[in-house]
């Protein structure tokens, strides 16, 4: 990933050899590719070797894989018994498998359970809370009931999983003390119905809205080659200081508010191989990059970069068609929990108070 992302930042410059940088950008450029060449690959680490960092210093961290999963049961229990298998039996790496099953119609949970996760129901983490929806809740909810000082969050839906992609994320963390969070980094394949593997074309919502997004305002954000991709990992007390989009935003929010937060020298990237997942209709596409748009105009509002005349619409209507083909417009609308660390402190606050 390293040469790969370093030759992309060359290549589009000879194609645009007119562009005139300023000092600023050049800058920005200098330090992305600097990043970049920083980046690492999961073939780097094996489990045996984090498991002594892990230990080192007599500091025995404890670390949670973290899956949020909605009607994933063709695919959750082969990823929780391989990460059993190989991370916890074999060698003593993770020492907690979290499901948060998020209102599964399917048998999601029952097969999660079969397989050696603890599993846990969106709505019944913290359920004095108002209930929210999306993938960005079950993350969030995820991280409440997760009791590790490592988090690594792992999507359910994955084909082609391997251990490789826990102890991937887990080798910057536990061995550099700097580093704060990991994002994976992948080959995204398109696979068509009739079975033809299209390399490179998997991510349109990636390549069509979130990318020109980070470049335009983020650029700093500009080396991860999957900025939406659902397999990263970060301390707990990080990600407990950050907010969380309930919707399919949240990745995207988490990288420009931990950039805000920790900056890109506390980041990194590791190059995790292929990823292979069940595509989403257009329609769905649709209504995630509405989500991510939303998302990024907030971060920008709350960083003072735009100033509108009145708050953003809170009520995102999308069309779309039903399973008949009739037209429809529904609310798509991302809603956000704040810092968990901020919410616990609320509750217990007011535990304390109704105890007095």
């Amino acid at each position: 990933m390293r040469s790969q992302g370093a030759e992309m930042i060359d290549d589009e410059l000879q194609v645009y050899p007119h562009l005139d940088l300023d000092a600023s950008s050049t800058a920005t450029l200098a330090r992305v590719r600097e990043w970049m060449r920083r980046n690492r690959s999961a073939a780097e680490w094996t489990a045996a070797e984090l498991v002594a960092a892990k230990r080192a210093d007599g500091a025995d961290r404890t670390i949670s894989v973290v899956l949020p999963a909605r009607d994933e049961q063709e695919t959750v229990g082969d990823i929780v018994a391989t990460i059993r298998a190989e991370l916890v039996e074999a060698v003593p790496l993770v020492d907690e498998i979290l499901v948060v099953d998020s209102r599964s119609t399917d048998d999601t949970a029952k097969v999660a359970a079969a397989a050696g996760a603890r599993v846990v129901h969106q709505d019944a983490v913290l359920p004095e809370l108002p209930p929210m929806s999306g993938k960005g809740e079950a993350l969030w909810k995820g991280l409440a009931a997760a009791q590790g000082d490592l988090i690594v969050f792992i999507d359910a839906d994955l084909r082609n999983f391997g251990a490789h992609f826990v102890t991937g994320l887990l080798g910057p963390l536990l061995t550099d003390p700097g580093v704060v969070f990991v994002k994976g980094g992948y080959e995204r394949p398109l696979v068509t119905p009739d079975g033809v593997v299209h390399r490179g074309d998997g991510g349109r919502v990636t390549e069509l809205v979130a990318r020109p997004m980070i470049n335009l305002y983020w650029p700093e954000l500009a080396g991860f080659v999957q900025p939406l991709a659902g397999e990263y990992a970060a301390r707990r007390e990080v990600l407990e200081r950050v907010p969380f989009v309930t919707e399919y935003g949240v990745e995207l929010g988490l990288l420009i508010d931990l950039l805000e937060a920790a900056g890109l020298d506390a980041m990194a990237q590791v190059d995790l191989g292929v990823r292979e997942h069940r595509h989403q209709s257009t329609a769905a596409l649709g209504r995630m990059a509405a989500q991510i748009m939303l998302t990024a105009w907030s971060r920008l509002e709350r960083q003072g970069r735009v100033v509108t005349p009145e708050p953003l619409n809170a009520t995102l209507l999308q069309f779309d068609r039903d399973e008949r083909g009739r037209a429809r417009v529904s609310d798509v609308s991302v809603a956000e929990r704040p810092p968990l660390a901020s919410v616990l402190a609320d509750l217990a606050r007011a535990g304390s108070a109704d105890r007095g």
